[in-house]
């Protein structure tokens, strides 16, 4: 089943990078996964079709009340700045499934 993964960040365009490239990760590890990345501003638009949301590092202050914007079954993930900043889509997809699993 596919799993609908959705990154924020401030305008959605670091976001953008890391998404295509967890994408490729991925892909390459066989999983089922959607991954979108869209800006703050637009998280209400998608907050009722995702299974995960995945926020920037840099939205760490903001990241309870981003909480509080999506339903309680979606599985909200602060992003860590070790691969965020580097855009390590592994390193993503990596804690994103040890997120899931939870």
């Amino acid at each position: 089943m596919t799993k609908n993964v959705l990154l924020i960040c401030g305008s959605g365009a670091s976001s953008g990078f890391m998404a295509a490239n967890m994408r490729k990760a991925a892909k390459k590890a066989g999983l089922d996964f959607k991954i979108q990345a869209r800006s703050e501003a637009e998280l209400s638009d998608y907050a009722n079709d995702i299974d995960a949301l995945m926020v920037g590092p840099h939205l760490k202050a903001e990241f309870n009340a981003i909480k509080e914007r999506v339903p309680s079954q979606v599985k909200v993930i602060l992003m860590k700045p070790e691969y965020y900043a580097i855009l390590d889509g592994k390193g993503a997809i990596d804690h994103l499934e040890k997120e899931l699993e939870q």
